[in-house]
């Protein structure tokens, strides 16, 4: 009924959704096609040859609010558009709700949520971290739920059958096949992946069933997305990363041109702004604060507070990280107004900054306090880190929370400062940058008590 002989040419237009901001940017960066992040709901519609990237802002609100935007958002998509639903690796957010309302309509839904790049992979339809269950690790210890057993589990009543590993690896027909079948039927499928390739095959089969046809997963199928649409036109042409991710970022940073503000961009102010009281992001606090940043820690119950005075003095001519002091965790019926604050105490200091913004929820909060509506993707520093600028010129590189080991934010400080006196520029310890082929070590599974 959907199923169709794949273009001559894949279709290049392309809807991204994502509930999160650091998500957005994430997946924009995956693609690597022209494109930019618009932090909606609302947006113009991508133009031929364009990737938008939507920030839907939905992961903190109520489900059926969350639907409703979902639901908004794919009903005014363009014909021929290729539309792909980016979904936390983690299974969090309202995924049930959103899952069913961006399936309305479709000619088909295919859904992969592995992350290999991450550790993250999908084998029987249950998510495993570095190996082990989704269910079996601390992974949601901050969610006033447990994690769901299955992918099946988190897509609530939604019909589904598992596309083992078996299918996933047979030749591009037969797979394709499989997924027309199983769309035919109305049922989703989820597919089963370990690797890279996996999630190529998956990406190119459900292109190969026509534009009616939806993906929903990760960055990772989104970097699939990008991968076989570039294979089939022209060359992509979006952000990157590299196994020496900081100094290719550099360079990056170095040929996108002057920041607006008070001088050179090497002496500009750089604000970091921390959306975790996790122990991984103390380590990483500790590696900025010894390489010569100044840290500010805000007190929870005052960044919670609506119209407080928040002491937030940004250092003019260095860099400064700002952190949530809880130390009894940040709970989640707070985490939003404490990121709201977090964005008040940033829009309010006297100058402009560079921003380096952990979780999705507190980028989204600083920038919508600083007025920022679109992000154009400039590079990735590594994975999940990447490099956008303002319309204003401002450079921002925003990074999931449950993103980056110990030495991820003096990475992406390199990065954004490579000749700053404060920050070593000797190279990292061979083996800790990240790359499109390596596994980073597993610190922790997820950041406890995120702002995201």
């Amino acid at each position: 009924m959907f199923l169709t002989p794949p273009s001559e040419h894949a279709p290049r237009r392309v809807l991204a959704l994502a509930d999160d901001l650091s998500g957005a940017a994430e997946t924009a960066a995956a693609l690597r096609l022209p494109g930019r992040i618009v932090l909606g709901p609302a947006a113009a519609p991508p133009a031929e040859g364009e990737a938008l990237v939507l920030d839907l802002d939905t992961r903190q609100m109520d489900a059926d609010a969350a639907a409703r935007i979902v639901r908004a958002s794919v009903r005014d998509a363009v014909d021929g558009a290729v539309l792909m639903k980016k979904t936390d690796s983690l299974l969090r957010g309202n995924l049930a709700a959103e899952t069913a309302a961006y399936a309305e309509g479709a000619g088909g839904l295919v859904v992969a949520p592995a992350l290999p790049v991450a550790g993250r992979t999908v084998r029987d339809g249950i998510v495993h971290l570095h190996g082990v269950p989704l269910h079996a690790t601390d992974a949601w210890r901050a969610e006033s739920r447990p994690a769901p057993r299955s992918v099946a589990a988190a897509l609530g009543a939604a019909g589904t059958e598992v596309v083992p590993l078996r299918a996933v690896r047979s030749p591009l027909g037969e797979l394709a096949d499989r997924l027309h079948t199983l769309a035919e039927a109305g049922l989703i499928p989820v597919c089963d992946a370990e690797t890279d390739a996996d999630l190529d095959a998956i990406a190119a089969a459900a292109l190969h069933l026509g534009a009616g046809v939806r993906l929903m997963g990760t960055g990772g199928l989104a970097a699939a997305l990008g991968r076989v649409l570039g294979a089939a036109g022209a060359p992509p042409a979006g952000p990157r990363a590299s196994p020496d991710g900081a100094d290719a970022a550099a360079g990056a940073l170095a040929a996108d041109g002057p920041s607006a503000g008070p001088g050179p961009a090497a002496t500009r102010p750089l604000l970091v702004v921390v959306g975790t009281a996790e122990p991984t992001a103390v380590a990483q606090i500790a590696q900025l604060t010894a390489a010569g940043a100044r840290h500010i820690v805000l007190p929870a119950d005052l960044l919670a507070r609506p119209g407080a005075r928040l002491p937030l003095a940004v250092d003019p001519d260095g860099i400064t990280v700002v952190s949530i002091g809880a130390t009894q965790g940040i709970r989640i019926d707070t985490a939003r107004r404490m990121a709201a604050g977090l964005g008040r105490a940033v829009a309010a200091l006297p100058y402009p900054t560079d921003l380096v913004l952990t979780g999705g929820e507190t980028a989204r909060r600083v920038l919508d306090a600083l007025g920022v509506t679109q992000l154009i993707p400039v590079g990735e520093i590594h994975h999940g880190a990447v490099h956008c600028r303002t319309p204003d010129g401002r450079r921002v590189v925003t990074r999931p929370g449950s993103h980056g080991d110990t030495g991820s934010l003096l990475r992406i400080a390199r990065a954004l400062r490579p000749r700053h006196p404060f920050v070593p520029a000797e190279p990292p310890t061979p083996g800790a940058e990240f790359s499109a082929s390596a596994h980073p070590q597993p610190v922790s599974y997820v950041p406890q008590g995120e702002a995201l």
